[in-house]
């Protein structure tokens, strides 16, 4: 999508509906729908990569980092809703609670601008001459680095996550803590090693015996604030261009905590004995929406492909 064009195509079609709403230029639409379709850490990712091919600057890209920093819609419908919590509709309320945190810290992260426009015909003049076989060989090469990199990096955190939930010393304070606040150990436990991988966090917190109310207070920071583990993998993408690791973690804080109250407040208006009975008698609707994203989803992925492939002809 980067080779061919795929970021003036994005801030053509989708600029003004994504951008302008979250105070960014039109170009950064292309990380926005990165991070809203495939989540951590990929936003960030391109983020950087679009710094690093100057089509956006320093200011902006710092501020791109942490609105285009969401959790996928496949991991929190299908890992935390429909696995953990046995409900996919709560998944529902918590992607819609992360989207509007998201657009809170925008208005909350200071530099907004009210859409610039993207100019990019050098490019597009270019990108005729490039090789689809080498697009696609250097976007594997991309894709199975940058997995590795993940992958290594949720190992790592689950080992040390293992580690803590082992340690005599970790119980020893736990206890303490508990005799203090009373609360239930499970939701403390899943709490604490949340802050450090959320995936075991949110499993931990889903096993609890208490209200979804509470269990979405935890589960929506988590979700948002991502755990230390996707804080470091964005970093290992910032990191080489001199980005802030402490304002990146701080804005994610302040995020998590807005998720937290705005999934709590949906979870109150939306999701009642009401709502559950609409859900179920329509539970068909479900499963034509998630044909219809599917299908969005592949569209997006060529349109690039497409566009290119028509100018060519029609030049």
């Amino acid at each position: 999508m980067l080779s061919y064009n795929g970021v003036y195509i994005y801030s053509k079609v989708f600029g003004k509906l994504l951008c302008y709403p979250l105070g960014l230029p039109l170009n950064c639409s292309f990380a926005l729908i990165v991070s809203i379709l495939c989540g951590y850490p990929l936003g960030a990712k391109y983020s950087c990569d679009l710094y690093e091919k100057k089509i956006i600057d320093y200011k902006t890209c710092e501020r791109l980092l942490n609105i285009a920093s969401n959790p996928s819609p496949l991991f929190i419908i299908g890992s935390v809703a429909t696995s953990m919590l046995g409900n996919t509709n709560i998944g529902y309320v918590l992607l819609l609670a992360c989207y509007i945190s998201c657009i809170i810290i925008s208005f909350i992260i200071p530099g907004r601008v009210h859409g610039k426009k993207f100019n990019d015909k050098k490019n597009i003049s270019q990108s005729f001459n490039i090789n689809l076989g080498n697009v696609l060989r250097d976007s594997i090469d991309n894709g199975i680095k940058t997995s590795l990199s993940v992958g290594g990096f949720i190992i790592l955190f689950s080992v040390v996550n293992s580690i803590i939930k082992n340690s005599f010393i970790f119980h020893f304070i736990l206890e303490k803590i508990l005799i203090i606040f009373k609360i239930p150990k499970t939701l403390l436990e899943g709490s604490i090693l949340g802050l450090m991988e959320m995936t075991n966090g949110c499993n931990t917190i889903s096993s609890c015996n208490i209200n979804y109310g509470v269990k979405l207070l935890i589960i929506g920071f988590l979700l948002s604030f991502s755990g230390l583990c996707i804080i470091w993998q964005c970093n290992s993408f910032m990191s080489k261009h001199g980005f802030s690791l402490i304002n990146y973690s701080k804005y994610k804080v302040i995020q998590g905590l807005l998720c937290s109250l705005v999934s709590y407040i949906l979870y109150l208006l939306l999701y009642n004995n009401s709502v559950v009975t609409t859900f179920k008698e329509n539970i068909s609707i479900s499963y034509n929406i998630n044909l219809i994203f599917i299908t969005a989803i592949f569209l997006l992925f060529i349109l690039p492909v497409i566009t290119y492939n028509l100018k060519k002809h029609i030049q």
